[in-house]
């Protein structure tokens, strides 16, 4: 199998050698939590976002992702992934086509996650209903699922994204 060497290469390598090159993180979190934002501030030049939101179906999502495994292009899951068997049909397919996956949890209180809503442009609110419903099902994920790297994200009082490794 042809892979990319630190150098850019086409070599023959490991798969932690490639690891650094081929990312599929996964964000876990409640509607309003911020997920959409952080992606644009830290991985909008080097990843493609995968989200239910931009492409409206599973088919055209699995497509995406295929094409990703197909290309080792790095990306985000951009979806609220509440839970584990939600994570877990990613996680397998990310290590299966050999890539890193890395989780962040943005752990939004859901009161903040509300307010953020209803600040929205009017064509991207979500009903209430459907945030206290993902609250309500949401589970803190584990390495345990199969992440390599899991970190929780919140958002101090300065509106700013705090991150920390949750690695343990």
């Amino acid at each position: 199998m042809l892979k990319f060497s630190k150098s850019d290469e086409v070599t023959t390598g490991t798969v932690c050698d490639l690891q650094c090159c081929m990312q599929a993180v996964i964000f876990i979190g409640i509607q309003g939590s911020g997920k959409t934002t952080f992606f644009k501030d830290e991985f909008f030049r080097t990843h493609l976002r995968i989200s239910l939101d931009l492409f409206r179906t599973r088919y055209r999502e699995e497509k995406f992702l295929q094409t990703c495994f197909d290309t080792s292009m790095r990306f985000v899951i951009d979806n609220t992934n509440p839970t584990v068997p939600d994570r877990a049909r990613y996680i397998r397919l990310a290590k299966d086509g050999h890539f890193k996956v890395i989780g962040y949890f943005f752990d939004s209180p859901l009161e903040d996650a509300l307010n953020r809503n209803a600040i929205r442009s009017e064509k991207e609110i979500i009903p209430e209903k459907g945030i206290r419903a993902t609250h309500n099902k949401l589970q803190e994920p584990t390495l345990e699922e199969g992440f390599d790297e899991l970190y929780r994200v919140t958002i101090n009082q300065q509106g700013l994204f705090v991150v920390e490794s949750i690695n343990k």
